[in-house]
């Protein structure tokens, strides 16, 4: 089934409907390099680079031609939403939730899948949800929402996040979110199990290079997972931190945050998630787009663009492209595939008689 993602960056949610073998016609975004990526990663797809406000139906007819489009996934941006003034739903401000729900409107696809921040659900009373729900209602769906955590789908990640899934009434399909599964050796996996075959970039002086080699066999399933169309290692290139950075770093225990750090360093980033370093044996935080609050739960450092990825599920043949500050915003951004992988399979399992 074809399927095109709007807010694509890199691609994260298509490329778990990749993995499920659905086919990924169109990426849709207003970030150059993230397309690059998503180009780069997603083999026969298209691209299509511009404000989804302004996007028009001919515009996407002009790239995909007149295939069917079954599916439409990505997630808005719920920044400046509002509720304001008498349209309500329809300020200004809500531009890039009502661009997706137009293009379901124009493309009437079978299925759609909208991927955001759990806060959502509670933004303005639930009005926004509410008012998502009938939009959707109105133009003849039945959606379903629920809150999923990465963790539980074989993500080392305790990432949560909301989606709404919904399916065209006539074909009367009664969907159900995937079930938490076990992936691999354990019922989590955890950050020491992504990433203890990497290289491990200790030395200040030699921050890595772009393609590197492992420093061991897979050592889990996970690796082995992760490492399974690549034979070296991309985009794991260290941060060079200052000597300062690095000794501040080096007071913080591993699970620790600011908190652990002596009374007249906490105030430098006084906010819950500043100066948290992971815990080897625990799945990590919701990662960071690169603002540097995150370090790795053994060295003093921040994690590699590559650690990161592999802590949202993307396996290592998935290259990144743009500079580090992109690379990094584009990972971060990303839905975790392995939880795509999940809802798109119970997608499949769903019309599976239709």
């Amino acid at each position: 089934m074809n399927v095109i993602d709007i807010f694509s960056g890199c691609g994260g949610l298509s490329y778990g409907f990749e993995l499920a073998g659905f086919d990924i016609i169109l990426g849709i975004d207003n970030d150059e390099a993230a397309l690059q990526s998503f180009n780069h990663n997603h083999l026969g797809s298209r691209t299509l680079l511009g404000d989804i406000t302004k996007v028009t139906e001919t515009d996407i007819r002009e790239i995909i031609g007149n295939v069917e489009v079954d599916v439409i996934v990505g997630g808005p941006p719920c920044q400046g939403m509002s509720l304001s003034g008498p349209r309500q739903f329809h300020d200004p401000r809500n531009q890039l939730y009502l661009s997706f729900i137009q293009k379901v409107k124009e493309f009437r696809p079978k299925v759609f899948v909208i991927e955001n921040v759990p806060g959502l659900l509670g933004l303005f009373k639930g009005q926004i949800k509410d008012s998502i729900l009938e939009e959707f209602e109105i133009l003849g769906y039945d959606v379903k929402f629920e809150k999923l955590l990465a963790s539980d789908y074989g993500v080392p990640q305790n990432r949560n996040r909301v989606f709404f899934v919904g399916f065209k009434k006539e074909l009367n399909v009664d969907f159900t979110f995937p079930q938490p599964v076990t992936f691999f050796e354990h019922e989590k996996v955890t950050a020491h199990d992504a990433i203890s075959d990497l290289p491990v970039l200790s030395d200040p002086l030699d921050l890595g290079h772009e393609e590197q080699d492992y420093i061991s066999e897979p050592l889990n399933e996970y690796q082995s997972f992760m490492r399974n169309k690549s034979s070296k290692v991309y985009n794991h290139v260290a941060t060079n931190h200052s000597e300062q950075t690095r000794n501040v770093i080096s007071l913080v225990p591993e699970g620790g945050n600011y908190k652990n750090l002596p009374e007249e360093l906490r105030s430098t980033r006084k906010f819950n998630v500043a100066w948290t370093r992971y815990h080897s044996e625990k799945p990590t935080p919701t990662i960071d787009t690169g603002h540097r609050h995150h370090f790795h739960y053994k060295e003093n450092r921040v994690p590699t663009v590559r650690e990161n990825a592999r802590f949202q599920s993307f396996p290592d043949d998935f290259i990144f492209l743009g500079n580090k500050t992109q690379q990094y915003r584009q990972v971060g951004n990303a839905v975790p595939p392995l939880l795509a992988y999940e809802i798109a399979k119970q997608i499949l399992v769903t019309l599976k008689d239709r």
